[in-house]
């Protein structure tokens, strides 16, 4: 049962992955197994070796706690293979009300988040600003148009794979702004395996590698680093924001037109700037459905240990 669960709080961050904006570290934290994660990733290192000779392959298993990462990873690509043509349509038919969703998501998840911050100091502010800043800044960059090479790829896979394991940053918007997400996108509806395994090789990478800072972080110094990532959060609210306005388009490498640059608008300002409806109370409900999952989520949790 214990794997069950864990293999439905994989389902829950690969569904937030896909979505330009939202973390699916974020999903770990408030579900709890985000300490679990980094703690069985950082096993994954050359000791494994001496260990498999020593005491054998199934020592190695055990080591590294390969049943929750198998079950949590499963339902990660699971969410990610089934949901992203639901996804990318409601990104297209729907924006408002899932732009919503996440946004309430995020809102209580800075709640969430700060709740674990045993001693809470003046100085913790700092963190918070440069948190804030740092994603932010990264929301406002324009996008690349990065070409589906091997190095590219790999690379892609790397950087994406560090955003998506911190609360806060998405990895899929990471891929936005190289500009290689909608060549990952239709590899996942396509099930191309060439392009799928190089983003597979860096993010093992990436992972194998971020995973040792991020875990170190937390055992020194977690109140400051929880600080930062609430700060992370915080700063990409405004991504996230439902109502925007395009200011200018781009041609993607799929010479498909995607927005270039967007104002945040409020929802009165919508329609009458746009011209189409706000749909602000079903925006709400969307946004109070996204604080109800947290704070299920976070129950949830709190039960399962």
């Amino acid at each position: 049962m214990n794997y069950f669960f864990t293999y439905l709080k994989g389902i829950a961050m690969g569904a937030a992955d896909v979505v330009p904006g939202v973390s699916g570290g974020t999903i770990a934290f408030i579900t709890g197994v985000y300490d679990t994660l980094l703690g069985s990733i950082q096993r994954v290192n050359p000791s494994l070796i001496g260990l498999w000779k020593r005491e054998g392959f199934k020592a190695v298993l055990n080591h590294i706690n390969a049943g929750f990462l198998i079950a949590l990873f499963g339902g990660i690509l699971t969410s990610i293979l089934t949901l992203a043509k639901l996804i990318s349509w409601l990104l297209v038919t729907h924006p408002i009300p899932l732009w919503s969703f996440f946004f309430g998501l995020i809102l209580i998840s800075v709640v969430h988040i700060m709740k674990q911050v045993e001693q809470k100091k003046a100085v913790q502010l700092l963190f918070l600003s440069i948190g804030i800043a740092f994603a932010y800044s990264i929301t406002v960059l324009q996008p690349l148009d990065m070409q589906p090479t091997t190095i590219n790829l790999i690379f892609a896979g790397a950087i994406a794979i560090c955003a998506m394991i911190l609360p806060g940053i998405s990895g899929s918007f990471i891929l936005l702004l190289l500009g290689i997400y909608p060549t990952i996108l239709a590899a996942v509806k396509e099930l191309n395996i060439s392009i799928l395994g190089l983003f597979a090789i860096g993010a093992v990478c990436g992972l194998l590698t971020f995973s040792h800072l991020l875990s170190w972080l937390l055992k020194r110094h977690r109140d400051a680093t929880l600080v930062f990532l609430t700060g992370l959060m915080i700063g990409t609210l405004p991504k996230i924001w439902p109502w925007k306005e395009t200011l200018s388009w781009r041609t993607n490498s799929h010479g498909e037109q995607v927005p270039l640059l967007q104002h945040n608008l409020l929802p009165n300002q919508f329609e009458h700037i746009v011209g189409q409806p706000s749909n602000f109370a079903f925006a709400v409900v969307c946004m109070l459905a996204g604080i109800g999952i947290v704070w299920l989520l976070e129950k949830f949790a709190h039960k399962s240990e």
